[in-house]
């Protein structure tokens, strides 16, 4: 299988900040391309694209390929978990938006310590273990969002494990909140295969400042800053695959171009990219991926992602045309969005934030920034 997988949650959107529009045309010449240059792993989930991405995945891939010729990732979302029986629904509904008979890879998501409690008290640990004896899933593993102290408990009373997705990328790896190398060297130790989400931190790794790029361009004019940040991830010798949430046909383009026939970083580009870490971390402000995570609930329907991306970029640049370009951004989302100062502080958004976000605070941050000029 060749390291580059697509991941099914930033497709291309046919209505401007509704996720659960999607562009099907262009995304179907998306999964085209991907498809004809080799590769095959596709990644899905049951909230992804506002719950829209799993039936994607049957229209754009499952409904026009034989079935031997890709291979499907799917994810049991434990927040939506109470009862064992919510299991077998939830696993069921999932066969269906995605229209298999089985998943090749299928998680337990986006696991932490409240999570974990819930899948123990529900045995859902026991469930998956049971459908990949019936035939339904092929490999069982879980995504994790918490530190390397739990992952090792996991690792060690779950030894049915086959692999564990995590979020690793140049900018996380010595990160203390998500101790990327240290849930990756426990991964290897206990002998998990990885499968890497978020190598490129959510698009901040495609749009680096430009002393960073600067550094990128200078050893290699012609490779992306994305493509420092993919074959990082893929360069590390347990990885199975990185998963890259493509949006759009020149975002495959360029990743297929060099995933086709993997090169590993040698010792001088490694070095370059530390360097380039280092200029990135003074810039940015809010560490968001927009993964979205945090908007599914949101009781005021505030676009969290969206506002931390605009504070970051207006931190970054500082510019005055930036600052008058983001206040306006600011405004136009806040006319179909709840604004930040809107925030009740119900806490739904910390509780699922993989990055471990102040996301209260922050808010506050932003509304000081945009609303109070």
């Amino acid at each position: 299988m060749k390291k580059l997988g697509f991941g099914l949650m930033r497709l291309p959107l046919a209505v401007a900040d509704d996720l659960s529009q999607i562009d099907m045309g262009r995304a179907k010449e998306m999964v085209d391309l991907y498809i004809s240059k080799g590769f095959t792993y596709f990644d899905t989930a049951y909230p992804y694209h506002g719950g829209k991405s799993e039936e994607a995945l049957r229209e754009l891939v499952v409904k026009r390929y034989s079935r031997e010729s890709f291979t499907v990732t799917d994810k049991m979302p434990c927040w939506e978990v109470s009862t064992k029986e919510d299991l077998e629904r939830i696993f069921d509904e999932q066969l269906q938006r995605c229209g298999v008979e089985y998943f090749d890879y299928y998680l337990l998501h986006a696991l932490n310590r409240s999570y974990v409690k819930k899948m123990d008290d529900v045995d859902g640990w026991g469930f998956i273990a049971r459908k990949k004896a019936e035939g339904k899933i092929k490999h069982i593993g879980f995504s994790f969002h918490d530190d390397s102290a739990l992952l090792e408990e996991l690792l060690v009373k779950h030894p049915e494990t086959e692999y564990v997705q995590l979020q690793i990328n140049y900018l996380d790896w010595e990160s203390p909140s998500i101790e990327a190398k240290s849930c990756y060297d426990l991964c290897t130790k206990y002998g998990k295969p990885v499968i890497v989400m978020e190598p490129v931190k959510g698009g901040a790794l495609a749009n680096v400042p430009r002393d960073a790029e600067k550094l990128f361009r200078k050893y290699n004019p012609d490779a992306s800053p994305a493509s420092w940040a993919v074959r990082y991830a893929a360069s590390l010798p347990n990885v199975l695959t990185v998963l890259s949430g493509m949006s759009n046909l020149a975002q495959v383009e360029d990743n297929t171009s060099y995933m086709q026939e993997f090169v590993s970083l040698s010792k001088e580009e490694k070095d370059i990219i530390e360097k380039a870490a280092q200029i990135i971390k003074k810039g940015i402000a809010i560490p968001c991926t927009s993964c979205h995570y945090c908007t599914d609930g949101c009781p005021v329907n505030i676009c969290i992602p969206e506002y931390f991306n605009v504070y970051n970029n207006l931190h970054q640049f500082g510019k005055e045309q930036q600052r008058t370009n983001t206040a306006m951004y600011y405004k136009v989302l806040g006319e179909t969005h709840g604004k930040a100062s809107d925030c009740i502080e119900c806490g739904q958004c910390q509780e699922h934030c993989p990055q471990h976000i102040q996301i209260i605070d922050n808010l506050k941050l932003v509304a000081e920034t945009f609303e109070k000029r």
